[in-house]
């Protein structure tokens, strides 16, 4: 498909102008920090692939059924929704009242006096009805290792063998279970096994230090933590099981602790009053344990999420709402059907994970895979390698995974067959233009539908996204919203809504949703401060936006990912998308600097691609084409080359180490525990030292 060049594509651009996409658009004068998209931007239609085996139609399959679907959605979201939980949910009392509440007060509630189970929905109708079907396909960290598949049938008995285990510790309904385990089948065991008695599940990702662990335990007051004996990553034990010994020290309230052995390391210290293996803890219990019948509203999980203050949120999603927002999406957005085998390579610690994992591919009925592993090692092919081993259907990543992978060349995904592959999906920040391409053109093929999807733990399912076979999407737009998801673009200062095309501000929603957050646990006010207090009847993601010409969204990122360079305020992540164009650049990370006379600067930390070495000419490039493709405006004060960014086990970005850097503020730099390489933060300090 042929792609439409830039407008300016030679020479500096126009005074006053950005690059945005692939065209010079002037920056709005009454918001100087975001540019109009480009209103010319290549579109790629449905996807060869979506259609390609005989007889199958996407769900949604065209523009014009996607609108007529949204507009319902949110015209009259109580009917709309009702008829969607009666096709996807199983009902133990149906519901007789849809929706109640609003934004404006933070009460929205939905299905109320129905009652259901997520267990039962994810698992035991399905191992009823098709019981040796793969649920879960489990590839642990080292590719020699030989996967393991779990039917149905078999998920049945050992969610109801740990769920009769909890029991027999005297946990009941509304009791809460933290999780703390390495990216393992047996995660997914735990999740289930608690929904399946109505016990709230907190799933504490297993990178967290001794302290993170502490602290979400007591928060949610946890009577049992299931935890490993150790996690493997990338080839290296990690001693999960004295991490968590030491947070126990301080958190009395968890009376037990069940341990699954990961590794069987022998010197793992158990203590016999506390601690009891998890096949010694399930084998006296039968391999059925009857679901306990929830609430619609009745919690199902809280899951943690960094808050302004430096203290997380305990965000409580509930049973009915969440489910449906997590069924319903994976089978729109990913155009899911029978017989699709789903990748989403996240970790079960987060949202991603609860969404995309487990209780939205499980709820349909779907072969889920569970990665325990990462895309670089033992080569940098790993993402690829399980593709055509499994022949995947959909496969969902984030930006930060597919950038680090582009640096290895198109080599290592030219070696793998990927034709089974429907939708490419991203996650979990804005994808530049120059990713999003090579994930559509090379790894795709120009064949696979690219989803670029956008949400929050607060919004619990996609919010906006492309619909494969409906949506012609643009490289870097999240596109439109899903159903019952009515956006709104604010102006930052006043609330007024920006109505029509080619505005920037801030993003907000302006109806509630099923699957939103209800609260945060046991701290209502923060969750209506946070989110509905700002724009009093909107929810507030806290992120710019921009619409465009075609009505098309482009998230610019958190609103304080934003640098005020001498009255100018600059997204990072149109800095970083001129950076990684470069032939050069891998991965760039942009963050403010304090500066005496511009009040912040713009410092850059940039990777090198595999082909090129560091040299004093790299940065004076990489300056220059931040000034061709944005302006001398956004030109970085300094480019520093570093080995690595500072990134999550999940590989995201510490950017809030980078401020800390910067500011010369290294000794309150906090936990890097989480961190994938802690030790490339002193390398990072000394390099940026060294450029002072």
């Amino acid at each position: 498909m042929p792609v439409a060049q830039p407008a300016s594509a030679t020479g500096e651009h126009p005074p006053g102008a950005a690059l945005v996409g692939t065209k010079y658009v002037k920056v709005p004068k009454n918001d100087p920090s975001q540019a109009k998209e480009a209103n010319d931007a290549p579109k790629f239609p449905i996807a060869p692939r979506m259609t390609a085996d005989k007889g199958r139609v996407p769900h949604v399959a065209s523009t014009q059924q996607y609108l007529e679907m949204w507009q319902r959605s949110v015209d009259k979201p109580a009917e709309f929704f009702a008829e969607q939980a009666r096709e996807l949910l199983s009902w133990m009392t149906p519901f007789s009242v849809a929706h109640h509440g609003d934004l404006h007060h933070g009460d929205a509630s939905w299905f109320l006096d129905g009652t259901l189970n997520a267990s039962y929905i994810c698992v035991d109708r399905h191992a009823f009805a098709t019981p040796d079907k793969v649920a879960i396909i489990y590839e642990a960290d080292h590719p020699d290792r030989p996967h393991v598949e779990i039917t149905y049938r078999e998920l049945l008995r050992q969610v109801c063998q740990l769920a009769g285990a909890l029991h027999a510790q005297g946990l009941r309904k509304g009791d809460a279970v933290g999780i703390y385990l390495p990216n393992t089948a047996h995660a997914v065991v735990a999740m289930l096994a608690c929904a399946r008695l109505g016990l709230v599940h907190s799933v504490i990702f297993a990178g967290f230090s001794a302290e993170a662990l502490r602290d979400r335990l007591r928060d949610c007051q946890c009577k049992v933590l299931i935890t490993a004996d150790q996690g493997m990553r990338a080839g290296k034990e990690i001693n999960i099981k004295s991490i968590a010994d030491e947070a126990l020290r301080e958190a009395p309230m968890v009376q037990k602790v069940i341990v699954h052995k990961r590794t069987g390391n022998p010197n793992v210290k158990m203590d016999p009053t506390r601690d009891i293996y998890w096949d010694e803890a399930v084998k006296s219990h039968r391999p059925y344990c009857p679901p306990v019948p929830m609430a619609a509203e009745d919690p199902l999980f809280m899951l943690y999420t960094s808050g302004s203050t430096g203290k997380p949120k305990g965000l409580m999603h509930t049973t009915a709402g969440y489910l449906l927002g997590a069924a319903l999406s994976t089978k729109y957005v990913f155009d899911v059907h029978e017989g699709d085998k789903f990748a989403c390579v996240a970790d079960v610690g987060w949202i991603t994970g609860h969404s995309y994992i487990v209780y939205g591919p499980l709820a349909l009925g779907t072969t889920t895979l569970v990665f325990e592993g990462v895309p670089t090692w033992p080569e940098p092919d790993m993402y690829w390698r399980l593709i055509q081993k499994h022949k995947l259907t959909q496969f969902y990543t984030s930006p930060t995974a597919l950038r680090a992978l582009r640096k290895f060349g198109d080599e290592p995904v030219k070696k793998y067959d990927l034709t089974s592959v429907r939708v490419l999906g991203s996650v979990g920040e804005p994808i530049d233009p120059n990713t999003w391409m090579w994930l559509h053109d090379v790894v795709g093929k120009g064949e696979a539908a690219i989803v670029d999807t956008y949400w929050q733990t607060e919004t619990g399912a996609h919010v906006l996204t492309p619909l494969p076979g409906a949506i012609e999407t643009k490289p870097g737009s999240a596109t439109v919203p899903f159903f019952g998801v009515r956006p709104a673009i604010l102006d930052p200062q006043t609330g007024e809504e920006l109505e029509g095309n080619d505005v920037s501000g801030v993003l907000a929603f302006k109806q509630a949703w099923p699957s939103m957050a209800r609260t945060v646990f046991g701290d209502h006010d923060r969750y209506l401060e946070t989110y509905v207090r700002p724009y009093p009847g909107y929810y507030f993601t806290g992120d710019g936006c921009t619409r465009d010409h075609d009505g098309y969204l482009w998230i610019k990122g958190r609103v304080d990912d934003v640098i005020n360079n001498a009255g100018h305020r600059l997204s990072v992540a149109e800095i970083e998308s001129a950076l990684t164009a470069h032939e050069t650049c891998a991965e760039a990370a942009v963050v403010g600097a304090p500066d005496e006379i511009a009040g912040q600067c713009v410092i850059a930390f940039v990777t090198l691609k595999h082909t090129h070495i560091p040299t004093s000419e790299i940065p004076a490039l990489l300056t220059y084409a931040v000034r061709r493709s944005i302006g001398p405006i956004a030109t970085p004060k300094r480019i520093i080359i570093v080995p690595d960014l500072p990134k999550t086990r999940s590989g995201k970005v510490m950017r809030r180490i980078l401020r800390k850097i910067v500011a010369n503020e290294t000794d309150s730099l906090g936990d890097l525990s989480t961190l994938s390489d802690p030790s490339v933060v002193q390398t990072i300090i000394d390099l940026h030292n060294n450029k002072q």
